[in-house]
């Protein structure tokens, strides 16, 4: 064991050899990228229409970068762990149903923030009612929630199972604190998106009252997500100056 490569925070790598299953995980990650890039079956045939084309690059852009937050903690978990039990593979496969069913309502929501952002210059992908568009918002931030929240909670249960075998993997003082650290992450992230939910919930309940000024609270479930910027660089700088002092104090 004390043979085995380490990575930039010191965890062994017990998974080098790539398995099946996170094969599956992979291609399923990078299919569900290529149904990002895909907006229509024809190809641009003026300027004008490969200028509007590119106003789309930044919805793939934001989209790209969430998918690949949890593929990279998949795969974090995949070369750290090496574990491919039963458990194991029932939440990686259920991750990759949730990732095929997740990206056209992250493609969706993430056009509509930046539409909303630049003031309609980048392309929204979201039409709305305009009798009902309150509750047609709340209905795709519920279903939004539903997805990022099922990610985070399926890599979540992933780390919490590896946490439970510690002691078969021979995990080290080091190694538990960063699973820890993961499993705490995607809590947070899976806190959020709960939060984001309810909030959706109730202002979908109550959207015959916002009315005039109270329609600014239609966005409360985005910016939900907004405080991510605050909540994980906190609790990461947290958890490395704890590790950092675990490993002085160590003998």
């Amino acid at each position: 064991m004390q043979q085995l490569p380490r990575d930039a925070a010191g965890f062994r790598l017990r998974g080098a050899q790539v398995t099946r299953l996170e094969t599956f995980v992979d291609a399923a990650f990078a299919f569900s990228i290529t149904l990002l890039v895909i907006v229509t079956s024809d190809l641009p045939q003026t300027a004008a229409e490969l200028i509007d084309a590119l106003r789309r690059v930044p919805t793939f852009i934001a989209c790209f970068a969430v998918l690949m937050m949890f593929w990279a903690a998949h795969n974090r978990w995949s070369r750290r762990l090496g574990l491919e039990d039963a458990t194991a593979t029932v939440l990686s496969l259920a991750l990759v149903l949730a990732v095929m069913v997740y990206v056209y309502p992250l493609r969706m929501v993430a056009s509509s923030f930046l539409s909303l952002l630049t003031g309609g210059w980048l392309p929204s992908e979201l039409g709305f009612d305009p009798r009902r568009a309150m509750r047609d918002l709340q209905a795709t931030f519920l279903v939004y929630s539903l997805g990022f929240g099922m990610l985070a909670w399926l890599l979540w249960r992933l780390n919490a199972h590896a946490l439970q075998l510690a002691d078969a993997l021979g995990l080290d003082a080091n190694e538990r604190h960063l699973l820890r650290t993961e499993v705490g992450s995607h809590a947070i992230l899976a806190g959020v998106s709960l939060a984001a939910l309810v909030l959706a919930l109730l202002l979908y309940w109550r959207d015959p009252a916002l009315r005039g000024p109270l329609r600014v609270l239609a966005g409360l479930p985005m910016w939900c997500y907004a405080t991510l910027g605050l909540w994980m660089p906190w609790y990461h700088v947290r958890r490395e100056r704890q590790r950092l002092a675990l490993q002085r104090d160590r003998p």
